[in-house]
């Protein structure tokens, strides 16, 4: 019979064998230390920085004096700043639904398995969204031109006059264009993806019973891919709230049609880089940062429900 020596007792009392545990926490703290790192230094800090200059305020007289609250309550009661996150919010409801909807369509068609030449098709709608934002923004801005664009050549070649795309009633629309063209493919990947990993076998248990392709997708195909759709939602819903390069680029084809505070994010930077009010624009900031959390966790939990 094997006995076991007793383990050895320390000078401060203390088992041995507790050293290798404690020896492994800080293991794995060495580990964890240096994403914790970057994460403090890349996010927890310009967010707490964020914090710290919205309750303050920078005047020509007095200079810079605490005012607690005084910013947030100055943007929940200014219109420019709702003009801007209504103008958002339109643009979320309509341009999100109709993106998310072509995506799912074009993933639907290229696992259909009957479309021909898929990889040319699944290439072609996803390189849009290889092309950078601002490239996108000033070929789409030239072609609504309707001096020196497509939509001025159409108008001389046919002796037509079409409704001009920068128009204060349409550019909103155009932006709209602008962004579902680049983010079709995108979405498209991220239910591409999911509908892969879709077992075969309940594709052909559906095609002994009878079933119609209409009747697959409904029944096996969109359930199994809810989960992409929440997220595609979720991104697209974040995406919406923080729209700024489109219509930053576009202000100088359409200045009567832009403002400086057409969205948050640009009525943030105006405030900022030409006004010189970094305590307010910090204010718009994380007040359009908490608006946007609340909505997205709200469409994160609807969608957590159905799945239960």
């Amino acid at each position: 019979m094997t006995v076991l020596a007793p383990p050895t007792i320390s000078r401060t009392g203390q088992a041995d064998r507790g050293r290798p545990r404690r020896r492994r926490s800080w293991t794995g703290w060495a580990f964890v230390g240096p994403f914790m790192a970057v994460f403090a230094f890349v996010f927890v800090a310009p967010i707490a920085y964020a914090i710290y200059l919205s309750v303050f305020r920078t005047r020509l007289i007095g200079g810079t004096s605490f005012v607690g609250l005084d910013n947030y309550q100055q943007v929940f009661t200014d219109p420019q700043f709702w003009s801007g996150t209504w103008r958002v919010t339109l643009f979320l409801l309509v341009q999100v639904p109709i993106m998310l909807f072509l995506a799912l369509l074009v993933a639907l068609a290229i696992d259909s398995g009957r479309l021909y030449g898929k990889a040319f098709f699944r290439v072609a709608v996803f390189m849009p969204y290889a092309v950078p934002a601002v490239v996108a923004t000033l070929m789409w801005g030239f072609m609504y031109g309707s001096r020196f664009g497509l939509i001025g050549n159409i108008n001389d070649a046919f002796g037509v006059s079409l409704p001009d795309p920068l128009s204060p009633d349409l550019v909103l629309a155009s932006i709209g264009n602008i962004v579902t063209w680049e983010f079709v493919g995108y979405n498209m990947l991220i239910f591409y993806s999911a509908l892969q990993v879709v077992p075969r076998s309940l594709y052909e248990a559906a095609e002994l019973d009878g079933a119609s392709q209409l009747q697959v997708i409904r029944s096996i195909k969109l359930p199994a891919i809810r989960g992409a759709l929440l997220i595609a939602t979720i991104f697209s819903i974040i995406g919406s709230f923080q729209l700024f390069c489109e219509p930053v680029i576009l202000q100088s084809l359409a200045p009567n049609a832009i403002t400086t505070y057409f969205t948050p994010n640009m009525y943030a930077y105006s405030l900022s880089f030409s006004g010189q009010q970094y305590n307010y624009s910090a204010t718009v900031a994380i007040v359009m940062g908490i608006l946007t959390m609340i909505v997205a966790y709200a469409v994160q939990l609807r969608g957590t429900r159905k799945d239960r």
